[in-house]
Formats: structure tokens, C-alpha cells, sequence
């Protein structure tokens, strides 16, 4: 039988909160944490809605689940967010020893990859899971945006 939770599954309820950001006319970026199967906490941007900078989704979960677990590491945890992580998430995420991030769409010009921020020697980075569609809800995004100014 097949795993109906695989990161297919995750990737889609962060590109559930992506909309939800997007629906709050923030950069559609979504994010869920899971531990053994099950999402311990969602995020989305409010840079916006908290005036806050660093209101990244991947914060907004990080937080959340350090909240569910009681403690501020997140070992045996994996994110699952649409967009590849900043310099400052990927920061947080070194700090909080998540074991695994799964991610969507790169992102070429702000995104840890290419900035050579390090991650926790243990975590594990995965990416392309559903990347048209975290890259398609980011390019409407922007799209409107420029329509409306």
C-alpha cells in the first residue's frame, strides 16, 4: 500500500498557507513542519501584516513548533515550504536542527543555495516537489502586483 503522506502531500497544505498569504496580498510563500506524519505547525508571510521583516513563513513555523514540542529544536522534523529558504530562514533553521527541508521553487536570486548559507551538518535539503505550482502561485503573485500599481 501506498504512503498517502509523502512530500507531495506536505507540499500541498504549504501551498495552502502560500495562498492564504497570497489571499492577504502577501509574497505567496507557505510552510507546514511534520514529525512522524503529522503537521505540527503552518506558516505563511505577514511581513505585511505585522509590519515585521521577518514574518517569513518558515519563521511563523519554526516558532509554531517549537511551541507544539516544548523545546526549540526540531530533530526529527521536516519543513516543507514553496519556496527555498532565505539566508535569515536557513539562519533559523541551522539554529533549530531541523533534520529535513523539503522545499518547491528555487529561489535564484535570495535563496540559500546560491548565497552558500549552511544549514545544520545534519539537515537534509530536498527540492522541485510541486515547483510549477509554487512557482506558477509566485509569478501571479507578481503579475497582479504590477497590474495594480
Amino acid at each position: 500500500m501506498e504512503n498517502p503522506f509523502d512530500d507531495t502531500y506536505f507540499m500541498k497544505r504549504a501551498l495552502q498557507e502560500a495562498e492564504l498569504a497570497f489571499e492577504k496580498g502577501e509574497i505567496p510563500v507557505g510552510a507546514v513542519i511534520v514529525i512522524d506524519n503529522r503537521i505540527i505547525a503552518r506558516g505563511h508571510n505577514l511581513t505585511e501584516t505585522l509590519n515585521d521583516v521577518t514574518a517569513h513563513a518558515e519563521m511563523q513555523a519554526i516558532t509554531a513548533a517549537a511551541n507544539f514540542l516544548g523545546g526549540k529544536y526540531l530533530q526529527n522534523c521536516t519543513l516543507y515550504v514553496t519556496l527555498e529558504p532565505c539566508q535569515m530562514c536557513a539562519g533559523a533553521l541551522y539554529w533549530s536542527q531541523i533534520s529535513n527541508i523539503v522545499y518547491g521553487a528555487r529561489d535564484e536570486q535570495r535563496g540559500c543555495i546560491n548565497l552558500n548559507t549552511k544549514l545544520h551538518p545534519k539537515t537534509i535539503m530536498k527540492g522541485g516537489v510541486l515547483e510549477a505550482q509554487a512557482s506558477e502561485l509566485m509569478k501571479r503573485f507578481f503579475i497582479e502586483k504590477r497590474n495594480l500599481n
